[in-house]
């Protein structure tokens, strides 16, 4: 663990990335289906039987190709300028990839569909366990928040639910709501609003050295970089106040 002297401590708040750095996201633990004689981890199964109900001559093969094929351009679009192309319009894409239109297929169809694939990839998530313990400590010295790059609100407030973590934070902002993604400031910015600091009273932490460090420092923020395999930063990049290998590092720094 290495650090530089940050210009103030306390912060005042400290915002946390949520993928691979509150949550692990574990993909052996997605559905198995076979396509085309080969084993792979998807929600495309479940998918598949939502939509057999109303549309029983879509296969499984096209079905797992629309569904990565939606991904892929979503993909394509957010790397242009870090726009969220968030779930309901990915799985409109999806419909149009299969030859249906979220127009005319039965009401709520999209809906299912995609409260059929939260449920699945939230049960891929996981908070280390000894996570609740360290952020049930920050939270009574400071005002903490999620400040995540995801494509649908409701999946990350049901991983957060299932750890008991939810009412630890003053505030949780994920890319589909602010249409934003890190590392646009935009993102940012509502999370610090709505906790009503400043970026120099704050600090962000985050695995992703291109979004969460360089995003978090445009807005002058330190940060504290959780980086476990302790990876050179990429060239460019200014280091981080503090780099880390675990978020129970930060009890160190921070209690």
């Amino acid at each position: 663990m290495t650090e530089r002297a940050p210009r103030t401590l306390p912060y005042a708040a400290i915002l946390f990335d949520l993928f691979d750095t509150l949550v692990h996201f574990d993909r052996d633990r997605l559905p198995v289906v076979e396509i085309a004689g080969k084993t792979v981890r998807s929600t495309a199964g479940h998918l598949h039987r939502v939509l057999c109900e109303h549309v029983p001559d879509v296969s499984l093969e096209a079905c797992y190709g629309a569904l990565i094929e939606s991904w892929q351009e979503a993909e394509r679009r957010r790397a242009v300028d870090h726009r969220e192309v968030a779930a309901p319009e990915r799985f409109d894409h999806f419909l149009g990839q299969l030859a249906l239109s979220p127009a005319t297929v039965p009401p709520g169809l999209v809906q299912r569909l995609l409260e059929t694939h939260r449920r699945e990839l939230a049960k891929a998530a996981e908070v280390p366990a000894h996570h609740r313990p360290l952020l049930e400590k920050l939270a009574r010295r400071y005002r903490l928040a999620v400040v995540s790059n995801f494509d649908y609100t409701p999946t990350a407030l049901e991983i957060l639910n299932a750890a008991g973590i939810t009412d630890l934070f003053a505030a949780i902002v994920v890319s589909d709501a602010v249409g934003w993604r890190k590392p646009r400031r935009e993102i940012f910015d509502v999370a610090l609003g709505k906790l009503h600091v400043e970026a120099r009273d704050a600090l962000f932490v985050g695995d992703r050295a291109d979004i969460d460090v360089v995003g978090a420092q445009q807005l002058g923020m330190d940060v504290a970089w959780i980086n476990p395999a302790g990876e050179p930063l990429p060239l460019g990049v200014a280091p981080p106040a503090f780099e880390i290998r675990d978020l129970g590092d930060l009890e160190r720094i921070l209690l």
